[in-house]
């Protein structure tokens, strides 16, 4: 109890210190989701393995727990690194190894495909934030044709069927030549100029390098949404097995993650600073001024956080299966579900 109170007390000395620019106005009952009463008759442990190093993406969860809406439904939320598992989030979350976790539409789909039965339960944010990087002091890219003779860092069947169609699209060809660099910088790999070009998250990567001075032009996916299908990147999982034996469970962490991640969207700089004391690690500037980046986008264009639209799921699906990536379209109203979202 005294922990939380101090937190609160950082999160209102944060809100005096820098002004109400940044966070909103202050909200009342009616705007705050989880009002529904969802706490657990017994305490109950859940984890929530994340999908990489702690980020913005993930600042609702920690929003909760710092401030208690966790403990409000009476969940104890542990929270799981990559490095701490020798399996990725799909696999944990149908083994049961977590009951919680984040990934994307694409990966999630091709797993459904495969039989995997597990349910996205709310998406993070509602358009695609990522895009195709270069550096523009050496591959300056004003539009996705200029990809076409640019070598991509990574690799991967999905991105290379999104580069091609969305240099086709422009009128040109992309000849797929790849730079396999293991797991390094982006930032500096396109600096130094061992690719050309990268996949990054603007929110995250494309913050980090404004904040370095460093000029990128990116190729943002959500601007071209008549050549590749907008898509949930990331939201939050579970599996079909917790959905139907444990729904309010579910609907629990649900509806306090929800509570945190309404308050990264009304108060960006306080929810910042409850991410940074949990990972002093991270760097300060770069967690506020990508909450401040996000703030806008986790719910927009939709009625409440987490909502998702099947004909997003369905257009994405239909991508692949045209690009010959799958043999058929999975059943989308199976793939994920609003049922546990608050309101």
């Amino acid at each position: 109890m005294l922990h939380r109170l101090w937190l609160l007390t950082v999160v209102f000395m944060v809100c005096i210190t820098v002004g109400v620019s940044g966070f909103g106005t202050a909200p009342t009952q009616a705007q705050e989701p989880g009002l529904v009463d969802v706490r657990l008759p017994e305490r109950q442990t859940v984890r929530f393995q994340l999908d990489w190093t702690p980020n913005t993406n993930h600042i609702g969860v920690y929003v909760a727990q710092a401030l208690g809406f966790y403990d409000d439904v009476n969940l104890d939320v542990q929270i799981v690194r990559p490095d701490e598992t020798d399996q990725t989030v799909i696999q944990a979350v149908e083994s049961g190894a977590v009951e919680f976790g984040i990934n994307y539409q694409e990966y999630t789909t091709f797993a459904i495909a495969e039989g995997a039965q597990i349910v996205s339960v709310a998406a993070i944010i509602q358009h695609n934030t990522t895009g195709f990087a270069s550096y523009a002091g050496r591959n300056p890219v004003t539009r996705p044709a200029d990809l076409a003779n640019l070598t991509y860092y990574g690799g991967g069947k999905v991105a290379e069927a999104i580069i091609s169609r969305l240099v086709a699209c422009d009128g040109a060809q992309w000849q797929p030549r790849y730079a396999q660099l293991g797991v390094v910088d982006l930032v500096e790999v396109l600096q130094r100029g061992d690719a050309d070009f990268g996949w990054i998250y603007y929110g995250w990567e494309g913050i980090e390098a404004e904040l370095r001075g460093v000029d990128l032009d990116v190729i943002m996916l959500r601007d071209y949404p008549d050549c590749i299908p907008d898509y949930y990147t990331p939201f939050i999982l579970t599996s079909r097995r917790l959905v139907e034996t444990e729904p309010d469970v579910v609907r629990a962490f649900v509806h306090a993650t929800a509570r945190g991640f309404q308050v990264a969207i009304d108060y960006p700089l306080a929810a910042a600073e409850l991410l940074i004391a949990a990972e002093p690690q991270l760097d300060p500037e770069l967690v506020r001024a990508s909450a401040l980046w996000l703030a806008p986008r986790y719910q927009e264009d939709a009625p409440r956080w987490g909502e998702q639209r099947a004909e997003v799921w369905q257009r994405f699906t239909d991508f692949l299966v045209q690009e010959g990536l799958l043999d058929t379209p999975i059943d989308v109203s199976r793939a994920f579900t609003n049922d546990f979202l608050p309101g």
